[in-house]
């Protein structure tokens, strides 16, 4: 069963704590990012201040929205993360923060995590942010934007990533009852009132991807994924187009979608992931998989996900055979998948690493259809996203027929 989106239960927790009154969120998502954002939030308001530092670990959502909650809630404190979050960069959102009256200081290298926060109500106004590195600093900024005494007006340049990222958080802002205006990189959210009435998290597209992996690299293949549907919050609900090109068909369903295999799938694939970066892992591997050669156009920010990504997929694709050749632009990367002339012993041993990165491990999983011995690194990390993967997994396995290759991990 698919877990819900974390990506809209995070941005939910943060509304219930900004509310006059609590609501119930129904189907909130188990992945570790939004329990450390639960907890955490929980910690908070117990207390007005907190001197014993907030530690975020891996969770990158979390730390960028409580940057901005306890910017704009009166209070002393101090907001970190595990070492690799201490390499990520978060000086764009602070020095928007900035500009709207907020007192926050680097504990560390200047522009990184940690934190040192002096909480007051801030002000509003007009910030010019840069939206070409990660729309989390805007979503943060626009989920406090209704509760700030003045109108906060965002003006958006260069390239914005992740634009279905920012339009999730409107969608669910404007569900919880707030009003803005977005046009030509400009977004207008005066004060008001968030409702507090109950909310149910859908299942989560992102998630979704492994398992379209899985319908593509079969020979037949008929998988129903339950609470998905068509008029999403989610822009990974991409997935569905994006299949299309390896012969996947999906039906929409009253509780969820049907995948089934039909046409034959393309001999190239071409797309640009600037919007979808959490679907770059699994489509280049699915190609790898099928030994699909493929272009795909990448945000640049995907050097400071969980891992370096592009360099972590280079690296476990070698092992397969694949080089990824890298091209640069000023606004993003080329990947280059060529097709892979030499055969690849499927009875070999191969060892995955993951780099603590949840994605690693899940897109590269479903290989285990086409090598009987594939081992993955550090397993556990799957529960960042989607804690039951491998019980699901394991139960696919035991509904297929015998002789199918098995799954290992280290």
């Amino acid at each position: 069963m698919l877990p819900a989106s974390k990506s809209i239960s995070n941005r939910v927790l943060i509304i219930r704590a900004l509310v006059d009154y609590p609501f119930e969120i129904t189907n909130l998502s188990n992945a570790d990012d939004t329990l450390i954002l639960k907890n955490l939030l929980k910690r908070i308001q117990s207390s007005n201040e907190d001197q014993t530092p907030l530690d975020c670990g891996n969770a990158g959502t979390a730390f960028r929205f409580l940057t901005a909650f306890l910017a704009n809630r009166p209070g002393i404190w101090e907001l970190t993360g595990s070492e690799r979050m201490k390499q990520r960069p978060v000086k764009i959102l602070v020095e928007a923060l900035r500009e709207l009256g907020a007192d926050i200081e680097y504990k560390g290298k200047n522009g990184f995590p940690p934190l040192f926060i002096k909480g007051k109500t801030l002000n509003g106004g007009i910030v010019n942010i840069d939206a070409t590195t990660s729309s989390q600093y805007i979503s943060a900024l626009l989920l406090i934007a209704p509760v700030m005494p003045n109108v906060l007006e965002l003006h958006l340049s260069g390239k914005t990533t992740s634009l279905p990222y920012i339009e999730m958080t409107l969608l669910i802002l404007k569900k919880m009852g707030i009003n803005w205006e977005y046009e030509n990189n400009r977004i207008k959210i005066p004060p008001q009132k968030y409702l507090a009435k109950d909310f149910k998290v859908e299942a989560d597209w992102s998630s979704a991807a492994y398992w379209y992996e899985i319908a593509a690299f079969s020979d037949d293949s008929d998988i129903f994924l339950p609470g998905l549907k068509k008029d999403s919050f989610q822009g990974d609900a991409v997935l569905q187009e994006i299949y299309e090109y390896f012969g996947i068909q999906t039906d929409f369903q009253e509780k969820g979608i049907r995948l089934t295999k039909g046409s034959k799938p393309t001999k190239h694939f071409n797309f640009d992931f600037t919007d979808f970066p959490d679907l770059v892992q699994s489509i280049v591997v699915n190609c790898a998989g099928l030994n699909i050669p493929g272009d795909f156009i990448v945000p640049k920010n995907l050097r400071i996900k969980e891992t370096d990504r592009i360099k972590a997929l280079q690296s476990e694709l070698k092992k397969l055979g694949y080089k990824i050749n890298l091209t640069e632009s000023k606004k993003h990367f080329t990947l280059s998948l060529p097709k892979r002339n030499k055969q690849v012993e499927t009875n070999k041993r191969i060892i995955i690493r993951t780099y603590n990165d949840h994605r690693m491990a899940l897109a590269f999983a479903p290989l285990c259809l086409f090598h009987k011995n594939l081992e993955i690194e550090n397993p556990g990390v799957v529960s960042k996203s989607y804690p039951g993967f491998w019980g699901d997994l394991k139960i696919l396995f035991s509904n297929l027929p015998a002789g199918t290759p098995n799954w290992h991990s280290r």
